[in-house]
Formats: structure tokens, sequence, C-alpha cells
């Protein structure tokens, strides 16, 4: 569902600190709910994502038109990246971030992680049109668990930029997104259902005990009682008698 850009701008975010001459371009939140300690799951689950492998047809073949065009206008190429086209912004992190994990590595997408914290992560994409960023952010809610926003920000790269960025508007709000979300809605309530069940399942079950009889004592069973004769050593495995076993007389 697509959210006003206030839902994103109002909360105290660290991206805002590096992204003040980007453009928010739009903030969506992300169908489901996660647990206390799943949002590092949802970060992986976003960075293996692929869209060349998508349940939508539309979603697969937008993809596979944008990155032809790209390798035939050489918008992708090493010149037109992150180092060369433009620094990264790992440049403009703090102390603080700069020491914090940067997150994933991404299986199929041309982002690179910057940042990943407790409940936000961040990862950016250069090429020839434009410099973006992707900010998923972890909104509490009041069972405990959280909702994720994810915010876009862009820097169009001159009119090719701006005039791209036009272009593609109606297929990414109407046409990408839509479809995208609900499938990461579909994988991630079933990631967060195989957590919740393998926390289920972790149990630590108490160590086995057992018991040391004592000369004198009795070791009980369900139809038999052994008795162990007085001056004996004590046993933690008293020598169990079947219903044919020959009686043996207690020694006085």
């Amino acid at each position: 569902m697509r959210l006003p850009n206030s839902a994103h701008t109002f909360r105290p975010w660290r991206i805002h600190e590096l992204t003040r001459d980007f453009r928010l371009e739009d903030v969506w939140e992300l169908p489901g709910v996660g647990g206390p300690d799943d949002f590092p799951l949802l970060v992986q689950r976003i960075a293996s994502g692929d869209p060349s492998q998508s349940s939508s047809v539309a979603v697969r073949t937008l993809f596979a038109i944008r990155w032809k065009i790209g390798e035939l206008l050489g918008w992708d190429g090493p010149d037109a990246g992150l180092g060369s086209r433009v620094p990264t912004l790992r440049d403009r992190l703090p102390a603080d971030l700069r020491d914090a994990p940067s997150g994933p590595d991404f299986a199929a997408l041309p982002f690179t992680s910057l940042y990943l914290l407790e409940d936000e992560w961040a990862a950016e994409i250069a090429n020839r049109t434009m410099h973006g960023v992707m900010h998923i952010g972890r909104v509490s809610d009041e069972t405990g668990g959280f909702r994720a926003q994810m915010a876009v920000y862009v820097r169009p790269n001159g009119l090719l930029g701006c005039a791209y960025m036009a272009a593609i508007r109606p297929f990414r709000h109407l046409i990408v997104y839509p479809p995208m979300l609900r499938e990461m809605g579909r994988n991630w309530r079933a990631s967060t259902a195989g957590h919740l069940e393998a926390r289920r399942l972790d149990v630590t079950l108490p160590p086995a005990t057992e018991t040391v009889l004592k000369p004198g004592e009795a070791f009980y069973e369900p139809t038999h009682s052994v008795h162990l004769p007085s001056g004996s050593a004590p046993s933690s495995r008293p020598e169990s008698l079947s219903s044919d076993s020959p009686k043996r007389e207690r020694s006085s």
C-alpha cells in the first residue's frame, strides 16, 4: 500500500542525514507483520529477491526490457555507477554508522548496502540515469511486533534522469510495485511462519537424571521391585527381572 511521504519524513530515521540533496520519490507499506526479532530476516529476504524470477509476467517483462535498454545505451556500465559517476553515500556516513554492519549483499539487483541497524536498513544504486536509495524502516506496533515501510529516494542525472523517472513513474506505481509487494508479502508470511515454528521447536530439555539406590532401598517398576542387599554397592541401573526369572532370596 502506498503511503504519504509524511509517514516516512516525520520519523527520526538516520537516512535523513544522508539524503538532503535527494528527492523522496514515494513511500510504501510492506505487507505482513514481523515478530520482535524478525527484522534481519526481512532484510535478507529483500536482498535475496530476483525480479527475473517474479511470479508476475509484467514484472519479469518490464525488468527484462529495462536491462536490455540499459545494455544497449550503456546506462549500467562500470563508469556509470557508484565510485565512478557518483561517490558512494558511504563517504557521508558518520562514525557510528560506518562502524555498524553494512547489511547483506544483493543476489540479483545492482544495489549496495549502506548500513543496517536494529530498525532500519539502507542500500544505494547508481547508473547513467540517477542515484537512488532504498530505505527499509521497522515500525513497531502495539502487539510487540512490527510493520515495515519502504522509502525510495532519487537524485536524477540531468535531463535524461528527470525524463526517465517521469516516464517510468506510472509503470512503477501501477504495474511493478503492487505485484512485487504482494509477492514479498506472501514470501514474508511464509518466512516468519517458518521462523516462529523453528523457535517453538527450539526447546532445551532438562538434563536426564539417574536415581542412585542405596543399600536396602527398592527400585520400583510397574510390576517388579528389586531390593539391594545391605552391604552391596550402590547402582544406578538395577538388574531388572522378567516374569519367568527365578526368585532370589534376600540375604540375612
